[in-house]
């Protein structure tokens, strides 16, 4: 695939993700090409490709004679995606710790920034589009890539259960723990990357 199809096939991931995660495409609601285009900005093509990926991520049910569907959120499955998460994240973490470059470490470093200054406006999409940004930034630097391939649906999933009960104090907790673990990233600390990791899952478990 040509670089710039694959670039924009990602921003019109990007940009279908982020409506299905903060609801403004409803569960289970119906959805032609034509909208999802639309909402994209993109061409059929890249619309396409990000169809495909956000159907192998369960956000999106392609059914014969149907359609196109946005899944339900189902919230007994937080519980199921918090514990495979738990046992796979901090280790991505501590491997991006010691395999990131420099700049990935700045992006990162942005990234909280981002986070923290969504949190003073208290703007959720915000937070959720710098989110989404560190977990792409995390898999750019992680070297196992069945690792990443197992945590990336789990990531959005999890987005989306976070978003529909969000509220002000959840948000500034979570800034918190992914500031520590950004910062423990940055310096270059597997340990303390993985540790500030199981902090955060652990939070977000809860949440």
């Amino acid at each position: 695939m040509p670089k710039q199809a694959g670039s924009l096939s990602h921003l019109a991931y990007l940009a279908l993700e982020r409506e299905i995660v903060t609801l403004k495409l409803k569960p289970g609601a119906k959805v032609t090409e034509k909208e999802l285009i639309d909402r994209a900005g993109h061409g059929r093509t890249p619309v396409r490709e990000a169809v495909q990926k956000l159907e192998w991520q369960g956000l999106i049910a392609v059914k014969p004679r149907v359609g196109l569907l946005v899944t339900e959120i189902h919230p007994e499955d937080h519980k199921d995606i918090m514990a495979v998460r738990h046992q796979l994240e901090p280790l991505a973490a501590s491997l991006v710790a010691t395999s990131a470059d420099a700049e990935q470490r700045e992006g990162l470093l942005a990234c909280a920034q981002a986070m923290t200054g969504a949190a003073i406006a208290g703007d959720f999409e915000g937070f959720l589009s710098a989110d989404k940004q560190f977990d792409e930034i995390l898999e750019e630097a992680c070297p196992n890539r069945f690792l990443i391939a197992a945590l990336a649906p789990l990531q959005t999933h999890s987005r989306r259960l976070w978003f529909a009960r969000a509220t002000p104090e959840k948000m500034d907790r979570s800034v918190a723990f992914h500031v520590s673990v950004i910062r423990a990233i940055h310096k270059g600390d597997a340990a303390e990357a993985q540790t500030a990791m199981e902090a955060l899952i652990s939070h977000l478990a809860r949440a």
